[in-house]
């Protein structure tokens, strides 16, 4: 879960589910009549399909003459009978007419707009079913990627109560019938969904977009048109301290020309009284990115507090901040019992971002040495250091692969590395300089099972063995699996 992945592909295109696998050993190689029939396919056929397990992007995954079928709401268990949408020479892709046989497992998505806004996956599948299915595509993961059938996976550590739990929310604005709407784009379409009420976000955040577009449409303060590059607000973006109770309301706009501004602020902070931040985000090009380099603090504090176990943090509105503190914790505490620290220890934490794990991990080790690509980010991670007393941590930019070696034949070999890389994994670069350091421990925090079977692989290859697995439900209701991996040296 690194500072600085990029977010998680809501998107479920048939294509991008290709390495999903089945629970069971591989398939054995079809035989050429059986893989002829299912090539005579075409869009608009009907199939029955028996579903296997669940695709890395939430959908149901079953076979048809041995070649993979993906249809998108069907779930493990349930025989499907499904219509054909498209046919490749890898995979089939299909929808749902009739479920035959329903799971046990399925229920009524409590969201009005699940299936059509992209950001959950498996709302209609129930939380034991969720974290079964996110085990088993761990679990799959290692079974066809590093060829094991007997990892020690840990059963998911999950939520108590899994809805209401992002403690940040990032809306784009549009205009619909009704007046301003907040939301955000239909996978692969360019269509606003307006997700008011979204249950996985905090009530306070809920609130407060819808407050903050109320106030937006009084005033008659125009939404940004892409299309006409017109208009001003393009989108709202809301933190909420879950240990603070702060509140941040942070409006991106497109000029820095903010009308009736006075009149904005007073509104705002009528509508929300426990507001602590106003702030206005300058963005004028026509990017995917949501921030501009340009600030502006219009009311308020210039950041909101807010705290991980002891660690506390100051949060600028472009800083970055766990969307899930609650099930950010359970994770750290597993890296921590992962890195096995006595208080003697040298640790690399590689991929720092803005040094959270480091710094969690600081109190129990002798000396912390973090490294991140990205300047901006360490800056952060220093100032994170300073701010909760972790002398012993340090924070350096540059690249691992680089540093690595380097800090090696200076006599610094570290004991324990951590490694949170984004959804690509580790560079093969960085693999191969943990290979030639050699530490006795190899602690790598993953958001893709795929990529980290595939690191691990080498990493097996190169004379580690994996003691367990542990995967962590950092975003219930999504397909998004989370996992913490130890691996010691064999010798």
């Amino acid at each position: 879960m690194n500072d600085h992945k990029p977010r998680y592909n809501t998107s479920r295109p048939p294509g991008k589910t290709r390495d999903s696998h089945p629970r069971s050993k591989p398939a054995a190689k079809p035989s050429a009549a059986s893989r002829e029939q299912a090539d005579r396919l075409k869009t608009g056929d009907r199939i029955v399909v028996t579903v296997k397990r669940l695709g890395i992007n939430g959908e149901g995954v079953g076979y048809y003459r041995r070649k993979a079928v993906f249809i998108e709401g069907a779930i493990p268990g349930e025989v499907i009978k499904a219509e054909v949408t498209g046919v490749s020479d890898k995979f089939i892709s299909a929808v749902i007419k009739e479920i035959e046989k329903r799971s046990p497992y399925r229920v009524d998505a409590p969201c009005p707009v699940f299936g059509i806004c992209g950001g959950c996956q498996i709302q209609h599948l129930s939380y034991e079913g969720q974290l079964a299915g996110k085990e088993d595509m761990v679990r799959e993961a290692f079974s066809r990627y590093a060829g094991l059938q007997d990892v020690r996976i840990k059963p998911m550590l999950g939520m108590e109560h899994p809805w209401n739990y992002r403690n940040k929310a990032q809306l784009q604005l549009g205009m619909a019938q009704e007046g301003v709407i907040a939301g955000l784009y239909a996978a692969d379409s360019h269509k606003l969904i307006d997700i008011t009420g979204c249950p996985i976000q905090h009530p306070k955040i809920n609130e407060a977009v819808d407050r903050t577009r109320n106030v937006l449409q009084q005033l008659q303060i125009p939404v940004y048109r892409e299309k006409s590059n017109q208009g001003l607000v393009r989108t709202i973006v809301v933190r909420w301290g879950f240990q603070s109770e702060q509140l941040q309301v942070t409006l991106v706009t497109a000029s820095d020309k903010l009308p009736r501004q006075a009149e904005l602020i007073k509104a705002l902070r009528l509508a929300m009284p426990d507001l602590t931040s106003i702030a206005m985000n300058v963005n004028p090009k026509n990017t995917s990115l949501v921030f501009g380099n340009k600030t502006v603090i219009l009311w308020g504090e210039d950041s909101i507090q807010e705290s991980l176990g002891d660690l506390e943090f100051t949060l600028s509105p472009r800083a970055f901040f766990q969307l899930n503190p609650i099930q950010t914790v359970k994770l750290y505490e597993t890296v921590r019992a992962a890195a096995g620290l006595t208080g003697r220890e040298t640790v690399v934490d590689a991929y720092c971002g803005t040094g959270t794990i480091g710094l969690w991990l600081a109190p129990y080790a002798r000396e912390v040495r973090g490294i991140e690509s990205i300047p901006e980010a360490v800056e952060d991670a220093k100032a994170n250091a300073a701010r909760n007393g972790r002398d012993n941590a340090a924070f350096y930019a540059g690249y691992a692969e680089e540093l690595l070696p380097r800090w090696v034949k200076s006599g610094f070999a570290p004991d324990v590395i951590v490694a949170d890389p984004p959804r690509t994994g580790l560079a093969p670069r960085f693999l191969e300089a943990v290979l030639r350091t050699k530490p006795k421990r190899f602690v790598y925090v993953s958001c893709n099972p795929s990529t980290l079977a595939k690191d691990c692989k080498v990493l097996l290859d190169g004379g580690y063995a994996i003691d367990w697995v542990q995967p962590v439900d950092m975003f219930p209701q999504t397909s998004h699996v989370e996992c913490c991996s130890l691996l010691v040296r064999k010798d």
